[in-house]
């Protein structure tokens, strides 16, 4: 029998893209699925999918940049399905990308509002309701490609994804004494409308002069095509799937970004070795590591 069969997850931006990816590989293994999305007609859409399928699904309209509708979240689904076994912190977006000197702070108020409180406050709510029935769980935090190396151009969307990744290894230790598996997924490009995310732009964040300016967005959105020609979020789903069976911290879907990491490890190895070696640092080196378990 399935290790999910009859549990319940709540996965963020679940819609559509990668979040109704991952929602339709855990419903196909027997999981109730609560989905908070911002978009209701997305959700609309997703709910029908789904429950053509069979599968026991709940949908909340929701912003995860609001703990208090973070919190209704969860009372929602304890309401319907009585336990919440899993979170996928999925729901992120992507500004325009730009040169350091042409930062928009509104861009990047949002983008950390969505990619990165939205995970923390997502955490604050449903971990606990994970914690209190004592049966273990598990956690997903949706980061990307560009949580394990830098894209240029993408400073904001980079920043949240790095924090996402070590939120994930320090959760995971933290978590483990309650039975509560952590994964982080760093998918590279997937067939979503991630380059399309100002449709769902909230109010507070929108920016006026993008309303006036014409130089204010690119002519053309260069990530576009890469998503477009992107890997389909339902194979996205099943490798979660798999990646949670093998109890998988890090979850890579594009084998191919494997030598691009391995050189960044590189760097980071040399980068140690030269500080090994300097006489400034000598007494500092006899120190004991950090170790977490």
């Amino acid at each position: 029998m399935s290790d999910y069969k009859g549990k319940t997850a709540v996965i963020s931006g679940g819609a559509e893209g990668i979040g109704f990816g991952i929602a339709l590989a855990m419903g196909q293994q027997g999981m109730n699925l609560v989905l908070g999305d911002i978009d209701e007609v997305q959700l609309v859409e997703a709910q029908a999918k789904l429950e053509a399928q069979g599968i026991e699904v709940l949908t909340v309209k929701m912003d995860v940049t609001d703990p208090a509708q973070w919190r209704l979240l969860g009372e929602q689904a304890l309401q319907r399905f009585g336990k919440v076994h899993m979170l996928v912190n999925n729901a992120g977006v992507a500004s325009a990308p730009g040169p350091i000197e042409k930062t928009n702070h509104k861009d990047w108020n949002w983008v950390i509002d969505v990619n990165l409180k939205g995970v923390i406050y997502g955490a604050e709510a449903i971990v606990p309701l994970i914690k209190e029935h004592g049966e273990g769980g598990w956690v997903i935090n949706v980061a990307s490609m560009a949580g394990m190396i830098g894209v240029p151009y993408a400073g904001a969307y980079t920043a949240t994804k790095v924090a996402v990744v070590g939120m994930s290894e320090a959760w995971n230790v933290e978590l483990a004494k309650h039975n509560i598996d952590v994964s982080v997924l760093c998918p590279a490009f997937v067939k979503t409308r991630i380059h399309l995310s100002h449709r769902n732009r909230q109010q507070e964040h929108f920016d006026e002069q993008r309303k006036v300016d014409p130089d204010a967005e690119p002519k053309h959105n260069a990530a576009q095509e890469f998503v477009e020609n992107g890997i389909a979020a339902e194979l996205v789903g099943q490798r979660v799937v798999e990646a949670l069976n093998a109890k998988e911290l890090y979850i890579f879907t594009h084998p191919a970004q494997r030598e691009v990491v391995q050189q960044r490890s590189k760097a980071i190895d040399e980068a140690f070795e030269r500080a090994q070696n300097s006489p400034l640092l000598a007494e500092v080196t006899e120190q004991s590591p950090m170790i977490f378990d």
